[in-house]
């Protein structure tokens, strides 16, 4: 749950990237560090793990508005995908505000994809909350693929396996140019201010 500093007259909150190893969470995080400099405080922050990453870096976005003359500070943050790292995706998600679910759209990445989600549920499902109240955006991204060959699953077939239940915002993406990557955090955000003030009381 998002935390409040009176000091500093900030609310803080945290947004989780999640998915399945190597879909492009790190890339989506690399991306808005480089693009979103401005509005960066401090470093990005890794912690390598074999074959994966776990990122995070404070975020000040501009433009968002103030919740009662309440600056909006955010922690972006990835999980690593691999099967192996299952207790540091758990820990990350965490007190998580938003997340986006980062989907691999090669066709062959299909199952992992499915058993990624799974996970993401029942890790949330033993903090007590629920999937379907979380602010949850989902990305299909490395759309770009196509153009070198790889086969990729449609965006129905994906809407159809992954969303049919959720029904949450979601949105095509080639996150190693950072398409489809800013709107799908804009998204996010919007989802949690929301979120958040209802929880404070501050609708």
């Amino acid at each position: 749950m998002a935390s409040i500093n009176f000091k500093k007259k900030e609310i803080e909150c945290k947004i989780v990237y999640y998915g399945p190893g190597r879909s492009g969470k790190t890339t989506n995080l690399e991306y808005i560090f480089k693009s979103y400099k401005n509005y960066v405080a401090g470093e990005m922050i890794s912690i390598k793990t074999e074959g994966d990453r776990t990122l995070f870096f404070d975020f000040l976005p501009i433009g968002i508005g103030m919740i009662k003359g309440f600056n909006i500070r955010v922690q972006l943050y990835t999980v690593p995908g691999q099967v192996q790292y299952k207790s540091t995706r758990k820990l990350v998600l965490k007190q998580a505000d938003g997340i986006v679910f980062v989907a691999d759209s090669v066709k062959v990445r299909r199952e992992k994809n499915i058993l990624s989600l799974k996970d993401m549920q029942a890790n949330l499902k033993e903090y007590g909350i629920s999937i379907y109240k979380v602010p949850l955006v989902l990305q299909y991204n490395k759309r770009d693929l196509a153009d070198q060959g790889i086969p990729l699953m449609p965006l129905d077939q994906m809407e159809k396996e992954l969303n049919s239940q959720l029904k949450v915002p979601s949105f095509p993406a080639i996150a190693v140019a950072g398409q489809g990557v800013g709107k799908t955090l804009k998204e996010c955000l919007k989802l949690t201010i929301v979120s958040i003030r209802k929880q404070l009381n501050l609708v």
